[in-house]
């Protein structure tokens, strides 16, 4: 071993305490967090149905390093086990038909300038209008691909994303479909959408999507363009404006619009066997025009027994193209059968992308009471629908939020009763959550 010469020392014993120090800053910045979820499902339908139910328990963990000249990494585990609990009628659209589900959810790299640039690219959460984590089962919707995010001045933000395939919230790996594919296409274990498109099809090639956002002075407001390759191309905007009055209610009032083309689209009068066209409508072409309005007030209770609370009303209308897709019906590939789409008249179960043309009206309560230990929520939404006539969804939603050594804890039961557009007559949705955020 060949000894530093002592004039040297000062100098190597500085360059180790200086990386000591940036290797000891950057494990103590990183850090991990996630989630445990226990769901039970209960399915009740009319007649000429059977009942379903399902349970699962599972939830992530994700380890996010902490950043080093702009780079930074984040790997999240999904997981989702039955228990033995799902072996007799089984609602498959919690984790589908398997015992377990084990995903690789987030596994991306990404480089950040704060308040400038975001880049990130692999596995990842998306949050868009039509593109989203879809999160109200176990495991949510994952994507992989590239996102960006540039922010040119306060409250506006630009956008632009490339996704080449997702993952389901009842899958465990990657896939270049949707859910207008059926449940084992190229071997993904997919349940919940609206599989219309037969398996000889050609897989998807995911998502170019580009949009902006201002959030400020009480406006809130965005626009996208999206191309659904070999599906659609969407456009879609959406304005809210909420005047601050001081008083502790504040007034709002909103308007979307979605507008869909696509001439070649895997959905002109392809359906696989057994399935029926989109809505009740074969078509050539997607040609889907949608808009709505909603307005409102917000307010706080000002007392521990009533907090803060929001009452809304809002109306949403799908024009009907005759000879289109689904008679004009909005073609979503990531959310239809999902009901987690942006339109204001979208229930728990359903809403006017999974029904079709028609208009629908929601009425929505939501109130925080007892310091914010509980939330509440009731909605009413009714439906006329150019094929099925008229529906209504009934809904409400109660979430408790404990305090002290078990704060993180939520435990949640929502139901939803939906009539019409139903073969079964009626039908009736419970699902009981409770989740831990660690």
């Amino acid at each position: 071993m060949v000894a530093l010469p002592s004039n040297r020392l000062p100098i190597f014993y500085w360059k180790w305490g200086v990386f000591r120090t940036a290797l000891k800053s950057f494990i103590m910045d990183s850090k991990v967090d996630g989630q445990v979820r226990a769901y039970y499902f209960d399915r009740f339908f009319g007649k000429n149905a059977t009942n379903l139910s399902a349970f699962s328990l599972g939830g992530y963990i994700n380890a996010h390093t902490a950043s080093l000249a702009g780079f930074s990494a984040d790997v999240g585990f999904y997981t989702a086990n039955s228990l033995g609990a799902n072996r007799v009628n089984p609602d498959v659209t919690l984790m589908g038909k398997g015992t377990s589900i084990n995903a690789l959810g987030q596994a991306y790299l990404q480089y950040e300038i704060p308040h400038a640039l975001l880049i990130r690219a692999g596995n990842q959460i998306v949050n868009t209008p039509w593109v989203n984590g879809s999160d109200s089962r176990v495991i949510p919707a994952t994507y992989q691909g590239v996102f960006a995010q540039v922010s040119p001045y306060c409250g506006w933000n630009l956008y632009g994303m490339r996704i080449f395939r997702w993952k389901s919230r009842t899958s465990a790996d990657y896939y270049r479909d949707n859910l207008y594919y059926n449940t084992g296409f190229d071997g993904d274990p997919i349940y919940g959408g609206s599989a219309v498109v037969p398996n000889t099809d050609t897989a998807a090639n995911g998502i170019l999507a580009f949009g902006t956002s201002y959030k400020r002075y009480g406006i809130d407001a965005q626009a996208w363009y999206y191309n659904f390759y070999q599906f659609t191309q969407t456009v879609y905007g959406d304005a809210q404006y909420t005047l601050k009055t001081g008083s502790g209610v504040d007034p709002f009032l909103g308007a979307q619009i979605n507008r869909e083309w696509e001439s070649n689209s895997l959905l002109n009068n392809s359906y696989a066997p057994g399935t029926k066209p989109i809505d009740g409508f074969k078509g050539n072409g997607v040609n889907s025009t949608a808009w709505g309005v909603i307005g409102g007030i917000d307010y706080d209770g000002g007392s521990a027994l009533l907090g803060k609370g929001q009452l809304s009303a809002a109306y949403n209308e799908i024009l009907y193209h005759q000879g289109a897709v689904g008679g004009g019906a909005i073609v979503s590939p990531y959310t239809v059968g999902y009901a987690t789409d942006p339109l204001y008249t979208t229930s728990m179960i359903r809403g006017l992308v999974e029904m079709g043309p028609g208009h629908g009206f929601k009425i929505k309560w939501t109130q925080h009471f007892l310091s914010n230990q509980f939330l509440f929520m009731t909605a009413y939404a009714q439906y006329h629908l150019q094929t099925a006539g008229y529906a209504n969804d009934i809904y409400g939603d109660l979430t408790y939020f404990p305090q002290g050594w078990i704060k993180g804890l939520s435990i949640r039961d929502r139901v939803e009763v939906a009539h019409g557009d139903l073969s079964t007559g009626y039908f009736i949705y419970n699902r009981v959550m409770l989740t831990y955020d660690f």
